[in-house]
C-alpha cells in the first residue's frame, strides 16, 4: 500500500532523516519505537505531506505523492493522522468537530455526516458525548474522539503521532483499546509510540529508529525477545552503560573503583551486586594486567533497568587469549572468585579482539 525509497529530511545543516527506504503493506500495523529526537514523528508527518521531504520518494498503491500534479487533499484522506495533542476545534461541540471535515472535504449533506459521526462515536464508546465540548472531555476521551473524527473519513491508513504521550497514565487504556479494535478490524496503521508492550502485542513489525534511520526491523518477537543490533538491545533493555580504558600497568586504580561506585549508585544497583561488580573487576585485573604491554584493555559494565542483570565485559588484544583457562594464570583463587560471582562466563574473540563476557551474580 505505502512504498518509501531513499526519503531524507532536513531543516537547514541538520539532518533529520537519512535515506529511508519501506514498505507497509494493506492491513499491516506497524509500529515505530526508538529514542526521543531521532525522526520518528517526522517521518509520519513527511508520510502525509505535512513536512516536505528533501529527497526520495513515497507511493500509496500507485500514486507518487511527491509529484508536484499529485491531489494532496485527496491522498491525506486515504491516510489521515492522529496527532498527540488531539487538535480539536475548541468552539465546537463533539459532532460538529466530526462532520466538518466530511461536509467540507467529501461534499456529505450534514444527515449522512452526522449519522456517521454517531456511529464512529459508537465505536470509540462515547456515544453519549456528541454534544459536550472539548474542555468537557478528559484526555483520554479528547484522543477518542480525535480517532472517531479521524475514521469519519473512511481513510484507508491511519498515522498514530504518540497518541498517548499526553494522556494521563490511568488514561492510556482507553485508547489502546480502541487501537487494538481498529488493528483486529484490519485497519492499516502506523503508529509511533513509547507503549513498548503495546507495540509488541499490536504489531505485525516494528521498525526501530535511531539517529534518522530505520535501524532495525523485524517481527514483535524479533525486535523485543531477540535484537540483533547493539543499540536495538540497549534501548529495548534500557541498558545502561559504563566503559573504562586502560592504556597501561600504570592506571589510577583507585580513581577507577570511584567511578564504578558511582556508576552502580547512580543506578541504585543493590549493596551486594555493587560489592559482585567490583570484586570481579578486581579479579580480573589482577589476571589481565600482567598483560598489558600487549595492548590496551576496555572495561564495559552494561546494567539492563528491564530485567535487573549485570554484564561485565573485558575486552583485551586477541593474542592475550582467555586469562581463565589452564597455563594462563598461577594464582587460582582469582579464578575460583570469579567462578563464584560471575555466571554464564563467556569468551570470544572478533576485529582482533578477545572479550571475556559475564553476568554478575546478584547481591
Amino acid at each position: 500500500m505505502i512504498r518509501v525509497e531513499h526519503l531524507s529530511k532536513r531543516w537547514g545543516d541538520l539532518v533529520v532523516l537519512k535515506d529511508i527506504s519501506a514498505e507497509i503493506r494493506k492491513g499491516e500495523v506497524i509500529s515505530i519505537i526508538g529514542p526521543s529526537g531521532t525522526g520518528k514523528s517526522t517521518f509520519l508527518r513527511c508520510l502525509n505531506l505535512l513536512d516536505e521531504p528533501s529527497g526520495g520518494s513515497i507511493h500509496i498503491d500507485d500514486t507518487n505523492v511527491l509529484d508536484p500534479k499529485t491531489d494532496v487533499p485527496r491522498v491525506r484522506q486515504k491516510m489521515n493522522m492522529v496527532f498527540q495533542s488531539f487538535n480539536l476545534f475548541a468552539h465546537l461541540n463533539v459532532l460538529d468537530n466530526l462532520t466538518l471535515a466530511p461536509m467540507k472535504l467529501k461534499g456529505l449533506d450534514r444527515a449522512s455526516a452526522q449519522a456517521k459521526a454517531h456511529d464512529m462515536l459508537k465505536l470509540v464508546g462515547l456515544a453519549g458525548k456528541a454534544d459536550a465540548f472539548p474542555d468537557e472531555l478528559s484526555g483520554g476521551q479528547k484522543q477518542r474522539v480525535a480517532i472517531a473524527r479521524c475514521l469519519a473519513m473512511e481513510p484507508e491508513v491511519i498515522l498514530f503521532d504518540e497518541p498517548t504521550s499526553a494522556l494521563d497514565p490511568t488514561m492510556v487504556s482507553e485508547v489502546l483499546s480502541v487501537i487494538r479494535r481498529l488493528a483486529k478490524e484490519g485497519m492499516t496503521m502506523v503508529i509511533v509510540t513509547h507503549e513498548m508492550d503495546f507495540a509488541r502485542d499490536v504489531s505485525n513489525r516494528v521498525f526501530y529508529m535511531d539517529e534518522g534511520l530505520i535501524y532495525e526491523e523485524g517481527t514483535p518477537e524479533q525486535i523485543f525477545s531477540h535484537p540483533s543490533k547493539p543499540r536495538t538491545r540497549a534501548f529495548i533493555n534500557r541498558i545502561r552503560s559504563f566503559t573504562h580504558r586502560i592504556d597501561s600497568a600504570e592506571f589510577d586504580f583507585y580513581g577507577m573503583n570511584a567511578e564504578i561506585e558511582g556508576f552502580c549508585e547512580k543506578h541504585m544497583l543493590a549493596r551486594g551486586t555493587r560489592h559482585n561488580v567490583l570484586l570481579l573487576v578486581e579479579e580480573l585485573l589482577h589476571l589481565h594486567v600482567p598483560t598489558l604491554f600487549k595492548g590496551a584493555l576496555n572495561i564495559d559494565i552494561e546494567y539492563s533497568e528491564k530485567n535487573g542483570d549485570v554484564e561485565l565485559s573485558f575486552a583485551s588484544p586477541a593474542g592475550v587469549g582467555n586469562v581463565l583457562e589452564a597455563g594462563n594464570h598461577v594464582d587460582e583463587l582469582p579464578l575460583l572468585l570469579i567462578r563464584n560471582f560471575g555466571q554464564n562466563i563467556t569468551y570470544a574473540v572478533a576485529d582482533g579482539l578477545g572479550r571475556l563476557s559475564m553476568t554478575v551474580r546478584p547481591g
